[in-house]
């Protein structure tokens, strides 16, 4: 069953994590991302998609400007602020409330991202590659989704022991910049340096992760990603079913905000889901 949380938002009213999962909507303004590069990189259509996402309950938009598709080249800062300040100025002029996530690895990025509205900050590199991001996050009062990624796995490691050790890093680099526990969300970074069978048993072992920091919410984002692609011989586009599966099996086991590209029909499939464990909403 699922843990409650209520994480504070600065300038928004807070994220209530629990029964209810959380989905949040994919807005990559890059070029070059893995399922949707090159989809929402003006403006305007960024701005559209995002209006779109909410339409379809998305309670929270996390934009991108820098691809982390194995392959993709590295980008500036001043040109990762070039795509994102743009889309996240656009959004509060156009008065939506909802809270943003900046998805970036650059404590600058989230800095002036974090100055121009958005309430979240998503570090795909869970604050270790830069620890000044723990301090941008103190600084503001924001909390932090602290992804996995760590790049000396192999094939053997085993993966929930060995994260749960990675993760202590994290909360330790957030402690020491001043960073409450509660306030860090974890997400198991699937797809990143990890093996097919990795994946799948870290999305199964989802409670062991839950047990070992039960003061944290949890983040799946396993949308269109290849652990599903390999499985199925599939394109991205291709892969709304077996995304659905893994965000139904991920809610099973305790997650609480989805990051997703499809937002109506994972909305639906997570309906579906608390009914299950909870009984219908107002029945």
């Amino acid at each position: 069953m699922h843990t409650t949380h209520t994480i504070p938002l600065r300038h928004r009213a807070p994220l209530i994590l629990g029964q209810r999962a959380l989905v949040m909507g994919i807005l990559n303004v890059t070029p070059d991302s893995f399922s949707d590069g090159g989809t929402h990189n003006a403006v305007d259509s960024a701005l559209a998609h995002a209006r779109q996402m909410l339409a379809e309950g998305a309670d929270i938009i996390d934009i991108g400007g820098e691809s982390t598709r194995p392959g993709s080249e590295p980008v500036g800062v001043q040109e990762e602020l070039d795509r994102v300040m743009p889309v996240i100025d656009a959004i509060r002029a156009a008065g939506i409330t909802a809270p943003i996530s900046i998805d970036t690895m650059k404590p600058l990025v989230a800095e002036q991202a974090l100055q121009a509205g958005a309430d979240i900050i998503n570090d795909v590199n869970g604050l270790q590659a830069a620890p000044e991001m723990a301090e941008v996050a103190e600084l503001h009062g924001t909390p932090v989704i602290a992804m996995h990624w760590d790049r000396t796995w192999t094939a053997e490691t085993d993966a929930i022991p060995a994260m749960i050790n990675w993760f202590k890093t994290t909360f330790d680099i957030a402690r020491k910049a001043g960073v409450s526990a509660d306030r860090i969300i974890l997400d198991p970074g699937f797809g990143f340096t990890k093996t097919l069978n990795q994946n799948y048993n870290i999305l199964r072992q989802l409670p062991e992760l839950q047990r070992a920091f039960p003061s944290n919410a949890i983040l799946v984002g396993t949308s269109r990603k290849s652990m599903i692609g390999k499985l199925l011989d599939n394109q991205p586009s291709e892969r709304l079913a077996g995304t659905l599966a893994t965000t139904v099996q991920g809610y099973d086991r305790g997650g609480h905000i989805f990051r997703v590209h499809d937002v109506a029909a994972n909305r639906d499939a997570l309906r579906v889901a608390q009914a299950i464990l909870y009984g219908p909403e107002g029945a």
